[in-house]
């Protein structure tokens, strides 16, 4: 009784490190944001009113971007996408992070199950290596923005109608089957967990993996935003951080995401007509 009285407490303990774990990421992640990342915060919401640089003749002239990268450069902007990704989206992963958490602690009470539970840094993992992999194609569309002059050195778009486009395409998105059934599947974790389980350390790295591509696919298009509103711009990625979450984790999350899909159109309509 004493060995299973201290295989409970290590359990409880371990899920109380979990949260603790993802409470430090998730700060350590913003601080990197709050300093800049690399690049420099902009506190201001001016970005909201694209196309204000290069402008003439009340048309867009997109001022010349960077010829190119070096390694370092490709390099910090994949570092500044996945911590800046890190922050948005751990917050919002949490609830099924900590169940996991949770569904691990039964399970390994089981001995005969023990063995095929992974730690839920494993689950953790996969899910933010699914983040790393949409920030390296975030970077380089960086890249072809500024080597175009479309956005500025503060990664804000100067054109009206790529900030149209942006908000248009991430408005139909916001109502289509696609965004729907993954929002789903991420408001749902008890479901998820029990639909996609798998044993042992690759079926949680799997698990989170498969997490993180549902979450991919609910959120991309929302991240494209930030190249409207400004990366850098601290405003801006709060806004869409608390938007995120409340479309996963309050009860009318649905519609939340359905409602801010017809917001999104009428901007785009404004920003292309003002």
């Amino acid at each position: 009784m004493g060995d299973g009285t201290g295989l409970e407490r290590l359990l409880r303990r371990e899920r109380l490190l979990t949260a603790t774990f993802l409470v430090v990421l998730c700060l350590l992640a913003w601080s990197y944001v709050l300093t800049g990342a690399g690049i420099g915060p902009s506190f201001g919401v001016t970005a909201l009113s694209p196309s204000k640089g290069g402008a003439m003749g009340g048309m867009d002239m997109p001022a010349a971007g960077p010829a190119a990268w070096g390694l370092s450069d490709g390099l910090l902007a994949v570092a500044m996408w996945w911590t800046m990704m890190t922050a948005m989206m751990l917050g919002p992963a949490a609830p099924t992070i900590l169940l996991y958490a949770r569904v691990r602690r039964h399970a390994a009470a089981n001995a005969t199950q023990s063995a095929s539970i992974a730690p839920c840094g494993a689950f953790t993992a996969g899910y933010l290596l699914v983040w790393l992999a949409f920030s390296l194609v975030a970077a380089g569309v960086q890249w072809a923005l500024q080597l175009t002059g479309l956005i500025s050195e503060l990664l804000t778009s100067q054109s009206r109608w790529l900030s149209a486009a942006l908000l248009a395409g991430t408005g139909l998105y916001q109502l289509s089957p696609l965004k729907d059934g993954c929002l789903t599947r991420c408001r749902s974790p008890a479901e998820f967990l029990s639909r996609h389980w798998r044993p042992g350390l690759s079926g949680a790295v799997r698990l989170g993996m498969l997490h993180g591509a549902f979450c991919v696919g609910c959120c991309w298009l929302l991240m494209a935003l930030l190249f409207v509103g400004g990366v850098m711009n601290l405003v801006w990625i709060a806004a869409l951080t608390l938007f995120v979450a409340a479309e996963k984790l309050l009860p009318g999350g649905r519609w939340i995401a359905r409602g801010a899909g017809v917001a999104m159109l009428g901007w785009a309509a404004v920003t292309v007509l003002a």
